[in-house]
């Protein structure tokens, strides 16, 4: 089962995506399901660093993703945007694959800022640590 958590702060702003897990639909390099939520949630991340500039920090491993950004930029209308958007896209797959995909919504936790499961860097901090 593929989870997907939306996390949302005291005012009801996203704060936080999270996915974890394999959709198990198909095998290996053949799930449909797992491309489709990942390509959601890739672009998201892209778009969120890319387009809106949002100072992201990003886990990133098989079968894990974990997105967050700052507190002070979750008005900004572009990330806003940005993240209804995947949430409705991933809601619209878990509705279609129930028995693959979870989607979720849950109060955004305390402590967090990439103490949780493992470094959390951002997608320039990748791309420098590959230059040649």
């Amino acid at each position: 089962m593929l989870e997907v958590i939306f996390y949302r702060d005291g005012r009801d702003r996203i704060a936080e995506v999270s996915a974890r897990g394999h959709a198990d639909f198909d095998e290996y390099g053949q799930d449909v399901v797992c491309a489709a939520v990942s390509a959601v949630l890739q672009a998201a991340r892209l778009g969120l660093e890319t387009y809106a500039g949002v100072e992201l920090q990003a886990l990133q491993k098989p079968g894990q993703l974990r997105l967050q950004w700052p507190e002070r930029q979750r008005d900004l209308e572009s990330l806003r945007a940005i993240l209804a958007t995947a949430e409705l896209a991933v809601e619209r797959i878990a509705g279609r694959f129930p028995e693959h995909v979870r989607l979720q919504r849950r109060p955004l936790r305390r402590g967090l800022g990439g103490k949780a499961s493992g470094r959390v860097t951002s997608l320039a901090d990748r791309r420098r640590q590959h230059d040649v």
